[in-house]
């Protein structure tokens, strides 16, 4: 069997396998009640005095969140990290009597606890003077960037966005984009890079935390091309919008005919878990459900993504109790809903099998393991059988994806107490991994059937629980 290119990088790979992690916004918005601070905010103002990085680890990790992202620099310029090259930092806080280092706080926290870390550097700054004049302002970025990128160890994620607006010259500044890119991938040559686009993951287009059901982690980079890239010049006609939808929303398929770009790309899917990113008090009432948060995980991790959750510390520098006990009791009530996999050793049976990747491949366990039918083959089915009926509620599906997204469209069914077979999902996209949650069925038996592939599928993993 061939790939079917494009495929992830070793990095992309291991970062869509973690499933859900953390974002933290803390600044100086937290102590004026603001989500966007517009430069002129004082250092003074900025002393979360209980401030405790181990505090967030430890809700992260027990929350199942395996990587933290701290907003080093919002959009207001203030850097959480003692900066070379502005005066607009912890330094001048009487935070630590202004010795402190903030980032360096978090990455020692969250790699105390086990927890890869993650970074997030604002290209917009209303406070530094030089923001419109875009070649010193880029110098001055990238020197930022730099410190980012060789103080504090290995990073994991290094996050974007495309805010930009007019400096205090009148003029709009332009990003030098490629500049950004090559620093990460020079200084930091493990980490993914998240935007807009130019990136190696993919914004899925809302700040809501879900994915559209139809979601390939492929995408075409001519239509977004850097953060905040409209698109448009790329595709000068009515059918922009809908184009730059699909790429957020959805992705695009591999070319067969190799004639159309393509990267792999995958989405991410970021939201707060309350309705600001920065700690409001008056939102105390308002933090996410456990019952909304797991419905989020099936909508953006169990459709080829990757949630992304934001959790602000208060103005004491703690993530609060509301949404300690939120994230928490999503975590529970994700480990009940696949406490028992009925696939862990039962039957397959495959209507074709390479000699190589066995149906047996998809219930062993090992995700680098998997099973393929007959070279050639773009429909397959699969059938596990246990010893006993239980009320299944969820199937979850995963590709062999370091092979490429390869799986369109596909069915399950389950045979009931009478015998009968009950189409209990039709689904599209696979990817890393599709969940599928139904109203539960008393079964001994389920189907898969492929319906569509753009080549031999390639699955390593189906689960079924009860």
């Amino acid at each position: 069997m061939q790939p079917l290119f494009p495929v992830p990088s070793p990095s992309q790979l291991a970062w869509q396998r973690l499933e859900t992690t953390a974002f933290f916004h803390l600044g100086v918005n937290t102590f004026t009640g603001r989500e966007w601070g517009d430069g002129t905010e004082s250092p003074e103002i900025f002393n979360p005095t209980h401030l405790d990085c181990r505090q967030w680890a430890r809700a992260a990790k027990a929350g199942g969140l395996r990587l933290g992202i701290l907003t080093a620099k919002h959009h207001d310029g203030f850097c959480l990290w003692p900066s070379r090259f502005t005066d607009h930092t912890v330094a001048a806080s009487p935070w630590r009597q202004g010795g402190g280092d903030l980032v360096r706080e978090f990455v020692d926290a969250f790699r105390a606890e086990g927890l890869l870390v993650g970074l997030y550097l604002s290209p917009w700054d209303r406070h530094e003077p030089t923001y419109g004049d875009s070649p010193r302002y880029n110098d001055f970025y990238c020197n930022q960037l730099t410190e980012l990128l060789t103080q504090y160890g290995p990073l994991h994620e290094v996050w974007f966005d495309g805010a930009c607006a007019e400096g205090t010259n009148g003029r709009k500044q332009e990003y030098d984009w490629a500049r950004f890119f090559s620093l990460v991938k020079e200084l930091q040559p493990e980490a993914v890079t998240f935007g807009d686009g130019g990136t190696t993951v993919r914004w899925v287009g809302n700040e809501r935390g879900f994915a559209n059901d139809l979601c390939w982690a492929t995408t075409d980079p001519r239509i977004v091309r850097f953060p905040g890239d409209s698109g448009i010049s790329q595709a000068n006609d009515a059918t922009a919008t809908e184009r730059l939808k699909s790429h957020f929303g959805s992705g695009e398929p591999p070319d067969s005919t190799g004639k159309e770009p393509r990267i792999w790309q995958p989405a991410e899917c970021d939201v707060s878990i309350r309705p600001g990113w920065f700690y409001h008090s008056s939102e105390d009432d308002q933090v996410r459900s456990v019952e909304d948060l797991v419905d989020l995980y099936f909508k953006s991790v169990g459709r080829n993504s990757l949630l992304l959750l934001n959790l602000p510390p208060t103005p004491e520098g703690l993530v609060h109790e509301a949404d300690v006990a939120a994230v928490q009791g999503m975590r529970k009530a994700l480990d009940r809903i696949f406490r028992h996999d009925l696939a862990l050793g039962c039957e397959v049976i495959a209507d074709s099998a390479a000699a190589d990747h066995p149906a047996s491949r998809v219930v062993d366990g090992d995700l680098d393991t998997f099973w393929t039918p007959a070279s050639g083959a773009t429909r397959a089915s699969l059938e596990l059988r246990w010893s006993a009926f239980h009320p299944v509620h969820t199937v979850s599906l995963r590709e062999s994806i370091s092979w490429g997204q390869r799986i369109a469209e596909y069915e399950i069914d389950l045979q009931d107490r009478s015998g009968h077979w009950i189409t209990v999902s039709r689904g599209t996209t696979i990817g890393c991994r599709k969940l599928d949650r139904f109203d539960p069925v008393e079964a001994s038996s389920l189907r898969l059937r492929i319906l569509s592939s753009l080549a031999e599928p390639a699955l390593t993993a189906v689960e079924i629980f009860a």
